[in-house]
């Protein structure tokens, strides 16, 4: 048998194996590999080179960007910013029906843009959001779905720490033209979730809210407004090269942490925890990164890429069928991959056959990181998912119905992020980027 076969076996087959067992994915990821490269080179050779790769893999001054963004996420969700950005969702949302669940929507997409994260977005948005809707009468399971289908909204517009670890992997896609790409697809995404969110709340009869009065919404608005300007001001500074994204995810560290202490909602003791949250977390995503490298070396030494490419074209030379089987490949994936690992293992493979397919690396950036949205929210691993029912105290199996909506209308405007380029890639043109 050849070799290259022999290996892709053993990596596959000891990867499933680890996960079933429970190991963590990013140890699984790096013994998987490390295990398939003893067959290609001796084993004194392979353990040197996956000790080397895991280091140099994330020797990277770009990568600095992932824990700052971690370390301002972190303090906007101690720091009272969730709070002013939902009074904003209200007042953008608040004559809707079934409201308080489009203000969850509208606010999942403010904070998750501004914090980076869908979990950190589900779990606070949700927090706040979940007593007042049960108070008024709102489905417990209904307001789950909503929160778990809108939180990971913000990872596609920027800044999003997806965007950064695929333009390191892909080589050829900058992280300001990615940044700029999500914004549309982003927006479309939250939109798609409003209005299945119309239809299953617009035959219950809920309470409707009062209209605020222009005082009212001055008050909001100056409140919020410096909460978005954390936006304005990072990705402004990102796209006219002000500064780096490593230098602009440090800009949005400083300017949270200023905000919240104006805000009098943070204090200097809660400053240790949120260190401690940013080293945790950071610690396990660039290790999964290190370990990835030792991945991507084994691909790379055995051509796995390569064939997995040709076998695909193959089976068909019609460009939409290709990418509609990568896109359902990436869909079933994000149901037992998180993102990050996803995007480093499956980006060598497919960015290769999107590439020879026409398909613009940024353009292809943004239908990976919304097909492994979708996949963030729906079992077994979504964690968006688990967080989401944990906040509304309700099981899995409870949300399954109305999520399946909520995904079957995601994906359908994922095809049309797809097939449709412009959306994606508009604003980079209009901006120089491409």
């Amino acid at each position: 048998m050849d070799v290259t076969i022999v290996a892709g076996l053993i990596l596959l087959i000891s990867f499933v194996v680890l996960l079933v067992i429970g190991v963590p994915i990013s140890v699984s990821i790096g013994i998987a590999a490390t295990l398939s490269a003893f067959v290609l080179v001796p084993w004194d050779i392979a353990v040197f080179t996956a000790a080397q790769k895991l280091t140099s893999g994330i020797d990277s001054f770009a990568l600095l960007a992932i824990p700052f963004f971690i370390l301002a996420g972190s303090i906007m969700n101690n720091g009272g910013i969730a709070l002013r950005l939902i009074n904003l969702a209200k007042l953008i949302s608040g004559r809707l029906p079934g409201s308080l669940a489009q203000t969850t929507v509208v606010g999942n997409l403010f904070f998750g843009s501004v914090s980076g994260s869908g979990v950190a977005a589900a779990a606070t948005i949700g927090g706040i959001m979940h007593p007042l809707q049960k108070k008024e009468g709102y489905d417990p399971a209904l307001s789950a779905t909503v929160n778990i289908a809108s939180s990971p909204t913000g990872l596609l517009i920027p800044p999003s720490n997806a965007f950064i670890v695929y333009a390191l992997v892909s080589g050829s896609a900058s992280i300001s033209a990615l940044f700029m790409a999500g914004v549309i697809p982003g927006i479309l995404m939250g939109l798609t979730v409003m209005i299945v969110t119309h239809f299953l709340f617009h035959r219950q009869n809920l309470p409707s809210h009062e209209r605020l009065s222009w005082t009212q919404v001055g008050k909001i608005l100056i409140q919020s407004i410096p909460s978005l300007l954390l936006i304005v001001v990072v990705i402004g500074g990102i796209s006219f090269g002000v500064f780096t994204a490593t230098e602009g995810a440090a800009v949005a560290v400083l300017y949270s942490l200023i905000l919240s202490l104006i805000y009098r909602s943070i204090h200097w003791e809660h400053i240790p925890k949120i260190l401690k949250e940013t080293v945790v977390l950071s610690s396990i995503v660039l290790f999964l990164i290190g370990a990835s490298s030792i991945l991507s070396w084994v691909m790379a030494f055995t051509g796995l890429p390569s064939l997995i490419s040709e076998g695909m074209l193959g089976m068909t030379d019609n460009p939409f069928i290709i990418l509609l089987i990568m896109i359902m490949i990436l869909l079933l994936v994000g149901t037992v991959l998180d993102m990050t690992p996803a995007i480093l293992i499956f980006t060598p493979m497919f960015l290769p056959i999107a590439n020879g397919l026409g398909v613009d690396p940024v353009h292809f950036g943004i239908i990976l990181v919304f097909a492994l949205c979708i996949g963030i929210m729906t079992p077994p691993v979504g964690s968006c998912l688990f967080v989401g029912c944990s906040v509304a105290n309700v099981r899995i199996e409870q949300v399954f119905r109305p999520l399946s909506r909520m995904v079957v209308a995601l994906v359908i405007t994922l095809l049309l992020v797809a097939y449709i380029p412009e959306i994606s890639l508009t604003l980079p043109r209009w901006f120089g980027f491409l």
